[in-house]
């Protein structure tokens, strides 16, 4: 419940304080005195669309306060899902600066508008003078008849199996939609897939095949190099080789007469095992190429098959053609088992749709079995609310399958003696529809957990006897939520355990809002002024009195 209101720079509302009662709380002031616009800071902290307009001094920032008991009423669940820390006490706060921006926090920490409407709609129901146009609504219609039924189990057990058969629907559609597609590709792939599987290429063939064109290219040239270096170096009288062996014999004589003498030897000696090594080595090399134009034109033709379908399919490396390779063999082998994949998919979609209907068909039975006494319940509160002959009934229709189910609920009402029920719309005017949603706001609240109910005038266009009887239903409320009227009518008034008066303050330059708790003569002299006017009479406070003791 909301246990402290605080409002700065809104509106009319230069600063404002309020600790509600716990229970039963009435609103009254004069018209424009600022009311509303209470409402309307409490709208923001639920979640509203902020406006600069609203500001009270354009040069200073808006900041709507609101400290809420939560305790008693589970909603971890909620916090958690938001990423928000769980305090029993919370405290919500708006902030509106000068250059429209808007920001919420829930204790201390930053939320996203979303999830302060989420949160909002847990802790308050707020009726103003507009939200009888909901009482028309088929969703609103559910709504009423779930909560009388207190079907929120088997709401979300039907859920989870309408998510699921959603999911299978899905995977089902997407497999037709692939199938489609493949089927019309089917020729095109196998083709792709044929060509590259006929290639057998491997992984790093296209380097070693270039490798050897460009041997087999330059054979001639190649062959002709390694001789000539062989014959350089092994020519029997001139030769690299035989030049070597005579330094060597020249220096083993030395090799003894000193270190620095030894090493020369040794070195020279190095040199020549190195170059009986490379000869070795070109010579084998020499025997390793031939001069064969048959592979030649096989390796070339090789590369231009992998340079062809290298440009094919848009990829530099034999790496890519495989990857695309592997990507068609899944394609051609989809296809084979496609048909088995759609009549399996179907048949999860099927079983998931029974399971759903199945979940709806339980639904609608217990939505079914309420109505009459949803009807009877109603007909009693509205005839004690002045509306004696009015009849109620609930009409039930089957639609598509939905996240609420197969049904479109609708309330159907007559507030005439011989006049059969009709829709809502077509039948109740303005101060019928206020009664019926504040009946409907009363039977709703026995049945659910809301800490704080806001009516705002739901009470306009009644009087005497009734409006006695809107206040004790009112007060019957309060036993199980917080409730805050604004009323015009002593009757409601007298009857709140806590009486606030909204008054505008003309003493300084600029009109501003204000709100005071009103007890005992103030209170009575307030009540006195609703029923005769500025300057009641002694009848009037007497009345006052009366109604003040009869609460």
């Amino acid at each position: 419940m909301l246990t402290h209101l605080s409002i700065k720079n809104y509106a009319l509302i230069e600063q404002l304080e309020l600790e509600p009662s716990a229970q039963f709380n009435t609103i009254t002031g004069e018209t424009g005195a600022g009311k509303s616009i209470m409402l309307g800071a409490i709208g923001l902290l639920l979640g509203n669309r902020a406006d600069t307009k609203s500001l009270y001094d354009e040069s200073n920032k808006c900041v709507i306060e609101g400290t809420f008991e939560i305790e008693a009423y589970g909603l971890e669940a909620l916090f958690e899902e938001e990423e928000l820390d769980y305090e029993a006490k919370t405290v919500i706060r708006r902030e509106i600066t000068p250059a429209g921006k808007s920001r919420a926090f829930v204790n201390d920490t930053p939320v996203r508008l979303e999830g302060l409407r989420e949160l909002g709609a847990a802790l308050m129901d707020i009726h103003s003078q507009h939200d009888t146009l909901a009482l028309g609504e088929h969703g609103f219609q559910l709504m009423l008849v779930d909560a009388y039924a207190a079907n929120e189990e088997l709401k979300a057990t039907y859920r989870i199996a309408y998510q699921d058969f959603k999911k299978a629907q899905k995977a089902l559609e997407q497999l037709q939609s692939e199938a489609a597609e493949i089927r019309k590709e089917a020729d095109y792939h196998q083709f792709l897939f044929s060509e590259l599987d006929q290639a057998q290429f491997q992984a790093e063939e296209q380097t070693e095949l270039e490798a050897e064109l460009k041997v087999l290219e330059n054979a001639e040239e190649i062959k002709n190099g390694l001789q000539q270096s062989i014959n350089f170096l092994e020519e029997p009288d001139q030769g690299i080789s035989s030049l070597l062996h005579n330094a060597l014999a020249a220096m083993k004589p030395l090799q003894n007469m000193g270190t620095v003498y030894n090493e020369l030897h040794q070195r020279l000696d190095s040199v020549a095992i190195e170059l009986r090594d490379w000869v070795k080595e070109a010579e084998s090399a020499d025997l390793e190429v031939e001069l064969d134009p048959e592979r030649l034109t096989l390796v070339q033709d090789r590369l231009s098959l992998i340079y062809k379908l290298q440009q094919k399919h848009g990829v530099d490396s034999v790496a890519g053609l495989l990857a695309i390779y592997t990507d068609l063999e899944a394609k051609v082998a989809k296809v084979t088992n496609l048909d088995d994949d759609l009549a399996k998919a179907a048949e999860e979609a099927e079983l998931a749709e029974a399971d759903m209907r199945k979940h709806a068909a339980t639904l609608t039975e217990s939505r079914t079995r309420v109505f009459s006494a949803i009807c009877r319940e109603l007909e009693v509160l509205l005839s004690g609310l002045g509306m004696p002959d009015a009849l109620m009934s609930i009409e039930n229709r089957e639609v598509s399958p939905g996240p609420n189910g197969i049904d479109e609920i609708s309330v159907l009402f007559s507030a005439n003696k011989g006049i059969a029920t009709q829709e809502l719309k077509q039948v109740a005017s303005g101060g019928e529809f206020s009664r019926l949603m504040f009946a409907i706001k009363y039977v709703l609240a026995d049945k659910m957990a809301l800490p704080t109910m806001i009516f705002d005038e739901i009470d306009t266009g009644v009087s005497g006897e009734i409006a006695k009887k809107m206040g004790s239903m009112m007060q019957a409320m309060a036993k199980g939520h917080q409730v805050i009227t604004i009323s015009h009518l002593p009757q409601v008034a007298a009857k709140g355990d806590a009486h606030f008066f909204v008054y505008k303050d003309t003493s300084a330059a600029r009109t501003v809002s204000r709100i005071k708790m009103l007890e005992g003569w103030d209170r009575m002299q307030a009540i006195a002024q609703m029923i005769d006017g500025d300057n009641p009479s002694a009848s009037a406070l007497e009345s006052a009195k009366e109604l003040l003791e009869q609460a």
